[in-house]
């Protein structure tokens, strides 16, 4: 891992965005239950985490709140995995702004820019593709639209995250990341404990899926934390959140490899549409009076 730390900024976090995208083939390819892969992936990248930052977390109010919002997400993404594509799923995460645009002004005092909103109106039309196209149940998505249903939550949660983490970053700008990461190993934590009673016992487990959760929790979300909190104080905002828009680019590609996994014609167009309104947000908030680290 120490090799791997010494990758350029910017290699780290194109690094970080490929681990990322192998999450949705990476939860299919495990046979266990939506609670046991959120709680025991969870508790291995809550190990991964501590000895990346060589401290106990610390069990505050502002951190148990967004610990709990990234918890969520956490839970409601796998679960939305198992029922829909893995595109679909990693798509909704992209609608995050449309929530963002909501609760923002009311919590943060951040208002959107007026010339955004054809951003967000483009967002809700790709959502409203994702739920379009043929829902015949398949062997890696069995019921999509009960899966992309708790997608759009996920979604939400994720928006939340983000409002948290930003609230936290306000609080103490001097801290440069430690809330937020501290936030991270709080909400793994969460996870692992909140899913715990429901996911045992367990009645089988092979040694694909000990490698499978194996990999989930030490690399797709325990490395590729560790990488960003590291990289991104290092690289623009927006060319960060450029080069992270590689994770919902690869994400279908992965499960049609893993799965022969195929979202479909509509959900294709809806995603390319979220993931080209994220980017023209990206490119036009980079103005250099704009510009600042996350």
């Amino acid at each position: 891992m120490a090799s791997v730390l010494r990758i350029p900024a910017r290699g780290q976090i194109l690094l970080t965005a490929l681990l990322l995208s192998t999450g949705g083939a990476g939860i299919k390819a495990v046979s266990l239950t939506n609670w046991q892969i959120a709680s025991f992936r969870s508790g291995i990248a809550a190990i991964v985490l501590l000895l990346a930052v060589r401290r106990l977390p610390r069990f505050s109010a502002s951190s148990l709140l967004v610990g709990a919002a990234y918890a969520a997400t956490v839970i409601t993404f796998i679960t939305a995995n198992k029922l829909t594509t893995a595109a679909n799923t990693v798509f909704f995460q992209g609608t995050a702004p449309l929530y963002l645009a909501v609760l923002a002004p009311a919590l943060l005092g951040e208002r959107l820019p007026r010339r955004d909103v054809p951003i967000l109106f483009a967002i809700a039309a790709g959502m409203v593709l994702l739920f379009l196209g043929h829902s015949d149940p398949t062997a890696s998505a069995p019921n999509r639209l009960l899966g992309n249903s708790i997608g759009v939550v996920s979604g939400c949660c994720w928006s939340l995250t983000l409002l948290g983490l930003r609230w936290l970053e306000k609080q103490d700008p001097s801290a440069k990341g430690a809330a937020s990461g501290n936030a991270a190993v709080v909400g793994n934590v969460l996870a692992f404990a909140g899913c715990l009673p429901l996911a045992l016992p367990v009645s089988s487990l092979s040694a694909g899926d000990v490698a499978g959760l194996a990999y989930l929790g030490v690399f797709q979300v325990g490395l590729s934390y560790v990488l960003l909190t590291r990289s991104i104080t290092h690289v623009p905002a927006v060319e960060a959140s450029l080069l992270l828009l590689v994770e919902p680019a690869l994400s279908p590609l992965w499960a049609w490899l893993l799965h022969r996994e195929a979202p479909g014609l509509w959900p294709f167009a809806g995603g390319a549409l979220i993931i080209g309104a994220a980017a023209w947000k990206a490119l036009r908030g980079g103005r250099p009076a704009e510009r600042r680290s996350r």
